[in-house]
């Protein structure tokens, strides 16, 4: 069970950490200079900063918490609560000056993702959502921009609505599609526009459970369909399992349009 205040001291934690922490990265926002890791994805000094800080702050609040992190903490702990953290998701949006990264904070309970918390500081917006799934918890419900619920686009598609491609999904285009496609570079805006009804679907093809922890609840609890593009669940977790080069091939979508994307996207996989 977890006390009465257990949700409020979460919600609150996640929006004033990642607030301050993302006015610190602001200040670097066009100017960071990046390294490239083994994987040949980008790594900065505010990456690291910003990994090291909020683990600090998760084990100052929530002391009986695991972490699982992109710059630090790749095998999952033996505990029952764990914080999965993306300290900047999108640095090569953040190191080339294009407004579009975030800071994620997923949390799981048993492996498995019951709260997420993005925030995109160049433009202000916090996404929070709640899904217990099976877990058990009394949790609430729903998913939320700066407070105000977001809910999936009801439209069909066609020519002038959004379908959303990651960099590892230009796959997709080599035969014609029914929507406008867009390329954002961040993988956790990239599938919140389908929760936040901007876009009718999003694809990842290769994401790592940073990029999906918080936004797995989040698109869920907005109403969208989460499709695992590999056949195989996502959660819970493998407790000792190392993440840190283990994909998550995703499509997110409005469930009543699964029939119509996933033959489209499977290309990628």
């Amino acid at each position: 069970m977890t006390p009465p205040d257990f949700w409020a001291k979460v919600t609150d934690f996640t929006q004033t950490t990642t607030h301050e922490i993302g006015d610190r990265l602001l200040g670097a926002f066009g100017s960071a200079t990046a390294e490239q890791k083994a994987d040949g994805s980008l790594v900065t000094e505010y990456d690291k900063w910003s990994d090291q800080e909020l683990r600090d702050r998760i084990h100052q609040i929530f002391p009986d918490h695991g972490v699982l992190s992109e710059e630090a903490e790749h095998i999952l702990p033996d505990t029952d609560w764990c914080w999965v953290i993306d300290p900047i998701d999108g640095t090569t949006n953040f190191t080339r000056g294009i407004p579009l990264w975030g800071i994620s904070l997923g949390l799981l309970y048993k492996g498995t993702p019951v709260f997420g918390h993005v925030y995109i500081p160049s433009i202000g917006e916090h996404f929070h959502g709640f899904w217990p799934g099976e877990s058990g918890l009394n949790v609430p419900k729903g998913a939320f921009v700066n407070g105000k619920a977001i809910h999936p686009a009801p439209d069909g598609p066609s020519g002038s609505h959004f379908f959303s491609l990651c960099a590892r999904s230009i796959k997709v285009l080599q035969k014609p599609f029914p929507c406008k496609i867009r390329m954002l570079g961040v993988a956790t805006y990239n599938l919140l526009t389908v929760a936040s009804g901007v876009s009718l679907g999003a694809v990842e093809a290769t994401p790592k459970i940073w990029d999906i922890a918080a936004v797995w609840v989040i698109t869920q609890a907005a109403g969208a369909s989460w499709v695992n593009l590999n056949g195989k669940e996502a959660f819970p977790l493998t407790i000792g399992k190392d993440y840190s080069t283990f994909p998550f091939p995703t499509l997110v979508t409005r469930p009543d349009l699964v029939e119509k994307f996933e033959p489209l996207v499977k290309v990628i996989f």
